[in-house]
Order: structure tokens, then C-alpha cells, then sequence
């Protein structure tokens, strides 16, 4: 495939809002779903489901892997999957999305909270393992934003506990640690493929494991739990989480542009590396021997309150941002005990630029134009 380059041409005239995000459909997209049309396989079953599983899992090295509607539900799946219920706690940094710690709830188990790493935004592995106690069932790793988690310390924590280990990858498409694709350490984990996403089916989500008799599961559980030898016998309670083949067309048909996504979103974070250095902030860079698939590029501001005017100064210039997550230990169905202050400090400081593949060095350079007008 031909290297990714980051356009040079910009027209100042031509430019609107820069959002933040924005799915690059290209290659065989709309070849594929007009396939799906013209077979009338349109719903859960088609040729497409197969063949995205299949090349899913060969990219990111995983034994097998179960498409399912979306990312939220994979680790709804996975979670069941585990057995994972009443009376269990999980670990899992509060710095992370809600749906991670919703999951938890939804299965009866409660979310035990650890704080962050102020150098790579991810769990903290001494706090983890310090959190853990006789009721600990598993941990679970959230690769925020593009980052690895500390795969080596947090898989040692398990296997000293005999805890189950589940990965959020949902923010991680692209991402290893010690060149292994993140989702292949623990017992099962998920990814997330939201408009947003590195690759994107609109909706929709993987499962991934090692363990066959964990993915027999997930895939009978998400198939509202139908017998293999007798037509409609349904005996556990189970769910509909199944991918559309139209879902999984468009999912294959970024799996094969995957490479050249993961290479223009790398430019773009050295490109915003470059054009920021120098200011009161840092951007979220790579911390040791791994690979950040930059899913968002973010920057963190030194002072907290310089964090909500900058937003708005660039928003006044049509450039569209997002805060980092606030601590879901402070949301109020998730209340948790505890402070968290490298958490609550990233949160209170954090940026996530646009971060698209398509976005040319021009917009890039008039976006870090913008964020050097505000010190000015």
C-alpha cells in the first residue's frame, strides 16, 4: 500500500468547523453495502459477518473473535461471559468512558476505583494492586485514548491473585504493548468500532479471547442464548448483541485501509508534537516500549484554569474539542469511595483535539495557530 501523507494544500477561504472527529470511508465502503442490497442479506446473517470476524482477529492476533452491535454490549458480553456477577468487584481506573464502569454495575458487580499515571493517562499498577482483596474478581485495563496500559505489571497482578483479566480496547485499535496488539494478554477483550472510532462500523463492537470455551459462550449468549441442535430451544437468559452484515461490509472494508488510518493518525500527532512544543502544555505522547494509535490526539494544559477558555477560544474559531472524561467515581449512579487526584487533575486539564485521519497539515497548522493565539 502506498504510505499515508498528510495533504499540504489548505484553503483558508473553504474551511468551516473542524470537528473533532470524522470517519474516513474510503476503498470499498459503499461496494460492500451495495453488495448486502443487492443479496437482501441486510440483517445479522451474510457473508460479511465471517469474513470481519475472521480478518479482525488476524489483524490484531487474537486465537477468535464475535462482532456484536457495539462496543458498550461486547463488554456487557465479555463480562457475563466470565461469569462475572453479584457479590464480585472490579478494578477499573476511574478515569475511563462510563460505559466501562456501567457494564460493571449492570452485571451485579461492583466497580472498585483506582486512580491514573500522570506520564500515560492510564491505571495505575501499584494502586491496583493495592485495591485488591478477598472479593476482587478481576481487573479491568482501559487503554484510554490510544495509550497501552502497563500490560506487563497488571498481568503480573493477576496471576499473583488469580484474578480474571478483561481489556477495554475500545479507544485502542492499533495500540500494542512490546509489540503485541493490545486485547491478547487477559481472559477476553473488546473493541469499540463507534463513528468515532479508528475503524468504524457506525455501530458496533468485537470480542476477543483466548479461551474457546469463553467465545462459545459469548457467542451463544449474544444470540439470545439459542440451542445448537433443536430450532428455537432457548434455556439461559441471554441477548440480542448481534452485528448487522451491512455493519461488518463497511467493517471489512476499513480493516483493509486499517494500515494507512493508523499511519495518517501517527502524522497527525506528530504534527500537533511540532506545532504545539514550546507552550504551557504537553501532548499525550508514547511512554516506553509501545505503540499509541493516537485515537485521540490530546493535550494537557499546565494550569486547570486555562483549560474551559481555551476550549472557547478555539470553538470562537470554529474548531471543535473535547474535554478528557471526568472521573466516573463522581458521576452519581457510580459514586465510589476514595480520591484520585492524578485522575481528577488530567481530567480538570485535559484537551482532545481533532484527531482524524483525513485532517491535512494546513487545518493542523491553523488549529496550533489558534492554540498560540490563546497565549498571546
Amino acid at each position: 500500500m502506498k504510505s499515508a501523507v498528510l495533504p499540504e494544500i489548505f484553503d483558508e477561504a473553504k474551511i468551516g468547523r473542524t470537528p473533532v472527529y470524522q470517519p474516513y470511508l474510503v476503498g470499498n465502503v459503499s461496494r460492500y453495502v451495495n453488495d448486502c442490497l443487492d443479496s437482501g442479506w441486510i440483517s445479522s446473517r451474510g457473508e460479511f459477518v465471517p469474513k470481519f470476524e475472521t480478518g479482525f482477529a488476524e489483524f490484531v492476533g487474537a486465537n477468535e473473535a464475535t462482532s456484536v452491535a457495539n462496543g458498550t454490549v461486547a463488554l456487557h458480553l465479555a463480562l457475563e461471559a466470565l461469569g462475572i456477577g453479584s457479590g464480585d468487584e472490579v478494578i477499573v481506573p476511574t478515569l475511563t468512558y462510563v460505559a466501562t464502569v456501567n457494564t460493571i454495575l449492570q452485571t451485579g458487580a461492583k466497580p472498585v476505583f483506582v486512580d491514573s499515571l500522570a506520564d500515560t493517562l492510564q491505571m495505575d499498577p501499584l494502586a491496583t494492586e493495592q485495591a485488591v482483596n478477598p472479593r476482587t474478581k478481576a481487573i479491568m485495563a482501559v487503554h484510554l485514548y490510544g495509550h497501552p496500559c502497563d500490560m506487563a505489571s497488571i498481568v503480573a497482578i493477576c496471576r499473583r491473585h488469580d484474578l480474571l483479566l478483561i481489556e477495554d480496547c475500545a479507544e485502542a485499535f492499533g495500540s500494542q504493548w512490546n509489540g503485541q496488539h493490545v486485547g491478547n494478554f487477559g481472559d477476553a477483550a473488546t473493541y469499540s468500532f463507534f463513528g468515532n472510532k479508528t475503524i468504524t462500523t457506525g455501530e458496533g463492537g468485537m470480542v476477543v479471547t483466548r479461551d474457546p470455551e469463553i467465545m462459545r459462550r459469548c457467542r451463544r449468549l449474544k444470540n439470545q442464548g439459542v440451542s445448537s441442535t433443536r430450532e428455537y430451544w432457548h434455556d439461559i437468559l441471554a441477548y440480542n448483541y448481534r452485528m448487522t452484515n451491512i455493519q461488518a461490509a463497511i467493517g471489512l472494508a476499513q480493516l483493509e485501509v486499517a494500515s494507512e488510518i493508523l499511519a495518517l493518525k501517527a502524522q497527525v500527532a506528530e504534527a500537533y508534537r511540532v506545532g504545539l512544543a514550546g507552550l504551557p502544555l504537553r501532548t499525550h505522547d508514547p511512554v516506553g516500549s509501545v505503540t499509541h494509535s493516537h485515537w485521540m490526539c490530546s493535550v494537557i494544559v499546565d494550569r486547570c484554569q486555562d483549560r474551559d477558555p481555551l476550549r472557547a477560544h478555539l470553538a470562537d474559531q470554529e474548531i471543535e474539542t473535547r474535554p478528557f472524561f471526568p472521573p466516573t467515581h463522581t458521576l452519581p449512579h457510580c459514586r465510589g469511595e476514595g480520591e484520585f487526584p492524578v485522575a481528577a487533575g488530567l481530567s480538570a486539564r485535559g484537551i482532545n483535539l481533532p484527531s482524524y485521519p483525513g485532517l491535512g497539515q494546513g487545518q493542523i497548522n491553523r488549529i496550533c495557530a489558534a492554540i498560540r493565539s490563546f497565549w498571546r
